[in-house]
């Protein structure tokens, strides 16, 4: 079993940008974005052009907000250990306590984090983000990051400092000072909270918030900078572990002669198949302009179910809900590592470990969704998994 490193994911990139705002309709102020270089005041000189000021970004809204409501957008809440590095500070947290770790944070306030496994889904989230603001430039409908993290206060500057050094763009934080961020998801109404702490990822589950802990592999496969690739699970994931819970109990056979019985019975829904929603009702945003095959999201079923034996009920199921998957993968209970390497996505979740590690081995940024029958079975295989 190979070992794994803990970090979860939180972060919306963005870029150098200005916003120049523009009145919508209902009479609110929204934001389309346009490069702008800001210029240094102390160097403004008669006949000399100013220098322009590096690492930093110029944001202006004026007359109006740009961010977009909680009800419109697709809200992901992403922890500061999963968007950044932060091996060093937890080893100085657990070994000399917590006076000490926010004396650290504060004295290496102005050296940035490095990017986490999370850092290229938030990319890939912006360059959508992008994407929509071409096609809608006074529409909501847009990825919100929520930046999650148990810091204190004082830890914020490090973090605004990292964001702006990586040139991300986050503006929402929630710094909770080590009390649980549970109460603040369901405020920001989150579609989808990554960490790297296993128990906050189940007590999220718990209260019907899409969530998963994100895992850094040992290598790392580049990923598409243009196209934002999201790989699922099907049972307990997107679907109920109701099938799960038959195959556990009863073995594959029963499972088979189960899923042809009920092929016309639709599945319930599992966790993250709201997020799926999510992802799809943006993906119709790109469909209405023409862009159904240069789509900036692109959606993934890997299942090991088998395809004749098993996968029309899945395939129904995706039907009724009204829900298109780009691509559909039935391996039949191949290993899903060698797929997940081609399909190269910025994160693949999972309800077993078993299959979160194989990923992982392909330099895959895999998630692990604690819900359903199989976490009997990744108790025992992964002891502390999220301390």
């Amino acid at each position: 079993m190979m070992k794994m490193s803990l970090d979860p994911v939180q972060v919306m990139s963005g870029q150098v940008k200005e916003l120049r705002v523009t009145p919508s309709s209902n009479g609110d102020s929204r934001g389309s974005w346009e490069e702008k270089e800001e210029f240094d005041q102390d160097n403004l000189g008669l006949g000399t052009r100013p220098k322009p000021v590096t690492g930093r970004r110029a944001r202006k809204v004026e007359g109006g907000v740009f961010f977009p409501k909680p009800e419109n957008a697709v809200t992901v809440a992403v922890s500061s250990r999963v968007l950044f590095r932060t091996e060093r500070e937890q080893k100085v947290f657990e070994q000399e306590g917590v006076e000490e770790y926010l004396r650290f944070q504060i004295e290496h306030e102005n050296e940035p984090f490095a990017p986490g496994p999370a850092f290229p889904f938030v990319k890939a989230l912006e360059t959508v983000n992008t994407g929509l603001r071409e096609l809608y430039p006074q529409s909501e409908e847009l990825f919100d990051i929520v930046l999650v993290t148990y810091n204190h206060a004082h830890v914020g500057i490090r973090l605004i400092n990292t964001i702006n050094h990586h040139n991300l763009f986050i503006e929402r934080f929630c710094m909770t000072g080590g009390s649980s961020p549970i109460g603040y998801l369901k405020a920001w109404q989150t579609n989808l909270y990554l960490s790297a702490d296993a128990d906050k990822v189940r007590e999220a589950l718990a209260e019907g918030i899409a969530a998963a802990t994100m895992f850094m592999p040992e290598k790392q496969t580049e990923v598409s900078e243009s196209q934002l690739r999201v790989a699922f699970d099907g049972d307990a994931v997107l679907f109920s572990d109701e099938s799960e819970r038959i195959f556990k109990a009863h073995g594959l056979d029963k499972f088979f002669e189960h899923e042809r019985e009920n092929e016309d019975t639709l599945l319930d829904h599992g966790p993250l198949k709201g997020f799926l929603e999510a992802l799809g009702k943006l993906q119709k945003k790109f469909y209405a302009k023409g862009k159904r095959m240069d789509c900036p999201i692109r959606t993934y079923l890997v299942t090991a179910r088998s395809a004749a034996s098993s996968g029309i009920r899945a395939l129904k199921t995706l039907r009724a809900w009204g829900l298109e998957i780009d691509e559909a993968l039935f391996l039949a209970g191949a290993p899903k590592g060698p797929m997940l390497e081609k399909i190269r996505p910025h994160i693949y979740f999972d309800d077993q470990m078993f299959h979160v590690e194989g990923a992982a081995e392909m330099g895959t940024i895999a998630a692990h969704v604690p819900y359903g029958i199989a976490q009997k079975h990744n108790a025992k295989q992964i002891p502390g998994v999220g301390k």
